[in-house]
This record gives C-alpha cells, structure tokens and sequence, in this order.
C-alpha cells in the first residue's frame, strides 16, 4: 500500500496511464542491484531513487578520485578517498528517505556474486571492464533475474535489456575481453545511458511499453543520433545456449 506521502510524491507518475497507483506499488516492491557506482550507476541509481523503487543496493569496491567527479554525479569533492557504496547510499538516502538504500563493498568475483544477488529481483549493468560483466551476465541467467546492460565509451553509448530464457544474453554479443586501460568519457554520456537503464527498469517493474530485448541501442553523442543493432540469440552461447556449460 502507498501512503499518503508517496501518493503525493509520485503523483506525476502515478497519472500515467501505464503506471498508476498498482504501477507504483510494484516500484516500490523492486529489490534493484546497482552493479557499479561510477558514471552509469550514479545517474541509474539516482533516478531509480527518485522514483521510488523500494529496495536498492549499491555495490562497488573502489573509492572517489577526483578524476571521477566529471561523470560520477552521486560522488561530491568532499567525498574524494570515500569508499563509493558509501558515498552514494548518503546522497540516495537524502533523496529519498522513504526507501531503503544498501552499500555493499564488495568485489563482484565468482566467490561472491551469488550471494550478492541472493536479495535483489533485477541487476543494472553499470561495470566498466567486461569480466565482470561476464561473470554478472552468468549469474543473472542462473537465478532468472533481468539484467539491464550499459556501457560507454567517449561520446557513445549503448543499451540493451536481458530477459533470462527469453533474449540474447550479453555473452551473444561480446566476445573475448578488451585490454583494461583508462578509455574517455564525458559526462553526460553515462547520464543518457544510465537513464534508459533506469527506464528499462521501470518499464519492466510496471509492464510497460517494449523493452530493448534482443534490440542493442547505441547512441552517437557526435551526431546525436540513436541506432539500433537487432541481436540473435546464440543456440551456442556458453552462458545461455543449449550446450552452456559442457
């Protein structure tokens, strides 16, 4: 049940058609994972936040440099040497005092990402080096949970959703792990991308609208301009294909 406070506060989503007051009931019974709390993550999580999602965990293990505070909104100059769960579960918290924000810090390995997930019902993807995102993209397959992918690169972005058994995963697309070295950024393209991971989210807590499955959305910062890739599901995938695992 909502309250008379949140019914005020979600009043502008709550008058939408695809979401009202059982839209928003269903938000704030979300349990969302925020994988990462850097460029992608803060505004994800942010916004998530804001709009009510009842349950969210932050899990990160790194902590605030300076040379994060052009893209990682929900970490301030005061916050610099900080762990990041830490520093964005305050913001969160100040957002948004009637949900429950959770800093996990933690390193995301196959010792641990199991019980990481253990409490949450979907994942925002907001890694920065694909391992990891592989070892995310095979647990959220194992346990059935949606997987909601970002990433960035300069003034590009792409997203793309993951429903386990039903899309292609995110092993179908990438193949192979790049080399991890510093690559660019600017700030306001995590913040586009971070904002349609959020609004996957949503939409799919609420049913509505299409969901970018099997669709991969990229967009071109340069140009300005949005793109799409359609994805196959690959029968021979090892982390979603008939043969995973052999």
């Amino acid at each position: 049940m909502l309250t008379d406070e949140e019914l005020e506060r979600y009043d502008r989503q709550i008058i939408q058609p695809q979401i009202g007051i059982k839209g928003q009931e269903k938000i704030k019974q979300a349990r969302v994972l925020i994988a990462g709390a850097g460029g992608l993550g803060s505004p994800a999580a942010f916004y998530l936040s804001a709009a009510g999602v009842g349950t969210i965990g932050i899990v990160d293990h790194d902590v605030v440099e300076l040379s994060n505070l052009n893209r990682q909104i929900l970490h301030w100059d005061r916050d610099v040497g900080k762990a990041k769960a830490i520093s964005a579960t305050e913001k969160l918290k100040e957002l948004n005092h009637g949900i429950t924000v959770t800093a996990i810090e933690e390193t995301i390995t196959e010792a641990t990402v199991s019980q990481i997930l253990n409490d949450f019902d979907m994942v925002i993807d907001a890694m920065d080096n694909l391992p990891t995102r592989y070892l995310l993209n095979k647990a959220v397959l194992e346990k059935n949970i949606p997987f909601f992918h970002g990433a960035v690169y300069g003034f590009e972005g792409r997203a793309m959703t993951i429903i386990p058994g039903e899309t292609a995963c995110l092993r179908c697309v990438y193949r192979g792990v790049l080399p991890e070295k510093k690559f660019p950024v600017l700030g306001t393209t995590p913040a586009v991308i971070g904002c349609i991971q959020a609004t996957e989210a949503i939409k799919y807590m609420v049913g509505a609208g299409e969901l970018l499955k099997n669709r991969l959305l990229i967009y071109d910062g340069l140009s300005m301009s949005f793109s799409e890739l359609e994805v196959t599901r690959d029968p021979h995938c090892e982390h979603c294909g008939e043969q995973k695992g052999d």
